[in-house]
């Protein structure tokens, strides 16, 4: 930390003293990741630090910054460092970026592309949001399968510089269509005049442009692979994506599901970045939903008026917090396992058995620590009076119920939300546990009005 400080303190003074040649010399030396430090901690100057270092590592800063600070820095640079900056963007960046930006801003930028990397931009915005083919960059290294070992590291000595990686090389055929992979590593183990071809496992493993990337996330996941091809409906290779970019994306579905599940709509910018106006928005929606769910539980309450003791109305919160905390275990459980691809819409029969059993089970749990509760409270205070056991029998059974039903609807609702074709994370604890509620109350005061009977009357 204090060595941060030491820097911010230097970087001030060179700024205010016009030494840019210091700050140049400076800011090149440094690593990435300490650049964009530098940039949190003095985010007035982050253009000059883009505009100062050198266009290679400008390029790589701006790739690792949040998107509503690479738009302020944007504003402030110049056009010639615009021009060169989005020019020397690796394609699968360039497309992200542009994918943020307003529509006429995003029209200025593309004329300023070279005509290649112009035809190129335009091709990537093409697919579908949240597409693959969004990520994918059609910077990497094809040989043939008729190629030797020698002929094909020729090859990456003289094109390497041009790709994304050359971890792994891709065998096409002569309709570009693609055959199969090859790492690096099999090509510098086996000798010189080895045949591509000979290499060829056919174990294949590729992404289509159309798919979505919560999907290659998934598949990235299992295959432990650092790149993988894109191809279209023909099998023609587009493109590829790379383990960094899939991170991010990663991060960013990680990061919508947990504000999904917290009960609010997914934020667009960094906490700190969002106005208070939006941040209403996004969460008043929710609340409100919730809010008018609550307000069933009156009219259960209101059914109810006329069987309602002191003791059924003081245990309420019990039941409910109970039905509601296990509906919220069980929906954050599956919700989990759909993101991790452990559990998919044709398991729904499975998860529901499974939590009908587990359901039964903790409910019998809590309904004996509910029995023990009561008949602990009767021997030392009498609250009960002599009617104790059907209380402590209706608070039982009544948990039994609650907890397996909040069991069983916290585990389905991501699945309906599936196969509607929405995020299963809107499932969110937050409206589980007030569905859970005002069925959990219709379950405990028909429990409690069978078990207590003429008491109640």
């Amino acid at each position: 930390m204090e060595e941060l400080e030491m820097k911010v303190e230097l970087l001030e003074a060179w700024v205010e003293n016009g030494q840019l040649s210091e700050l140049r010399d400076f800011l090149n030396e440094q690593n990435i990741s300490d650049v964009e430090e530098l940039i949190d901690e003095l985010p007035e100057h982050a253009a000059l630090f883009i505009e100062t270092l050198n266009i290679n590592r400008a390029v790589h800063v701006f790739g690792i910054l949040d998107f509503p600070t690479q738009e302020r820095i944007f504003k402030k640079l110049s056009a010639a460092k615009i021009r060169e900056l989005i020019n020397e963007m690796p394609p699968d960046d360039r497309t992200s970026f542009f994918s943020e930006l307003k529509g006429d801003v995003v029209k200025r930028l593309i004329i300023m592309l070279s005509p290649e990397e112009r035809k190129e931009a335009l091709s990537l915005l093409g697919y579908p949001e949240d597409s693959v083919g969004r990520l994918m960059t059609p910077d990497y290294i094809t040989v043939k399968e008729h190629w030797n070992i020698t002929r094909v590291l020729d090859h990456v000595r003289r094109y390497g510089n041009a790709s994304e990686t050359i971890d792994v090389l891709y065998v096409l055929d002569s309709d570009g269509k693609l055959i199969d992979d090859i790492r690096i590593r099999d090509l510098l183990i086996s000798d010189p005049e080895t045949i591509v071809g000979d290499l060829i496992d056919n174990r294949l493993i590729s992404l289509n442009a159309n798919d979505h990337q919560e999907d290659a996330v998934n598949i990235f996941r299992m295959n432990n692979r650092v790149a993988l091809p894109v191809i279209d409906e023909q099998g023609i290779m587009l493109g590829i994506v790379t383990i960094d970019d899939i991170l991010w994306v990663a991060n960013e579905e990680y990061t919508e599901d947990m504000q999904r599940i917290g009960g609010t709509e997914a934020l667009d910018e960094p906490y700190l970045d969002v106005s208070i106006f939006h941040l209403v928005k996004k969460r008043g929606g929710w609340l409100i939903v919730l809010f008018l769910g609550q307000l069933l539980t009156f009219n259960v309450l209101k059914h109810y008026e006329d069987r309602l003791t002191t003791i059924l109305v003081l245990l309420m919160p019990v039941i409910m917090s109970s039905g509601g905390n296990s509906g919220s275990q069980a929906s954050t459980l599956i919700i989990q396992a759909m993101a991790m691809g452990e559990v998919t819409l044709r398991d729904w029969w499975l998860v529901m058995r499974r939590e009908i059993i587990s359901g039964l089970l903790l409910g019998i749990i809590l309904g004996v620590l509910g029995f023990f509760r009561i008949f602990v409270d009767q021997a030392y205070s009498g609250i009960y009076g002599n009617d104790w056991s059907f209380y402590a029998f209706a608070i039982a059974f009544s948990l039994v119920g609650v907890v397996m039903w909040g069991s069983l609807v916290g585990a389905m609702l991501p699945f309906i939300l599936r196969k509607l074709g929405a995020d299963p994370a809107s499932s969110s604890a937050p409206f589980v546990s007030t569905l859970v509620d005002v069925t959990g109350l219709i379950i405990y005061f028909t429990i409690a009005t069978f078990v207590l009977g003429d008491i109640l009357m």
